[in-house]
């Protein structure tokens, strides 16, 4: 099942762009052998619009039409916040059920369109905490690596 991390802006070189990287290659590295991955990552252009409204639907086509086909997560700060091991029941569920790529996007600075919040399958939320996007990628890369190695009975994951 592929992945695909769709988000808004772009990360600069440095450390948050590395560490986004180094959780891409372990996963594409230990999913091969669960029907995982690979994890790609889509950036697209912030809307330069002047109304919040217009920004937001702008963000969501191009967001949507990064993604594809694929089943779509939104991460939003109203969604579900499962733990890790859920996180990765849910993840091999849909493989197990054929899904064929999962696409999670990640907004502007003004939140999700309604096209996206329409399409997605699950709104996901790393905690009721307003978090930098940059951040987000690295928290979600790392809980995608995360749930692979539950889903591989790897001790990585220690409750």
């Amino acid at each position: 099942m592929r992945l695909l991390i769709c988000a808004v802006g772009r990360l600069k070189a440095g450390p948050e762009r590395d560490l986004v990287a180094r959780y891409a290659e372990r996963l594409n590295a230990s999913g091969r052998s669960l029907a995982l991955g690979p994890l790609d990552i889509i950036e697209i252009d912030e809307s330069r619009a002047r109304r919040p409204d217009d920004r937001k639907a702008e963000e969501a086509d191009k967001l949507l039409s990064a993604a594809g086909q694929a089943s779509i997560i939104a991460l939003d700060e109203t969604g579900n916040s499962p733990g890790s091991e859920a996180f990765a029941a849910k993840i091999a569920g849909w493989r197990d059920s054929g899904t064929q790529s999962l696409a999670f996007l990640i907004g502007g600075a003004d939140g999700h369109g309604d096209a996206i919040r329409s399409r997605a399958i699950l709104s996901l939320s790393f905690g009721k905490m307003t978090w930098p996007h940059q951040i987000v990628r690295i928290l979600l890369a790392e809980q995608l690596y995360r749930a692979a190695t539950i889903i591989a009975g790897h001790p990585y994951h220690r409750v």
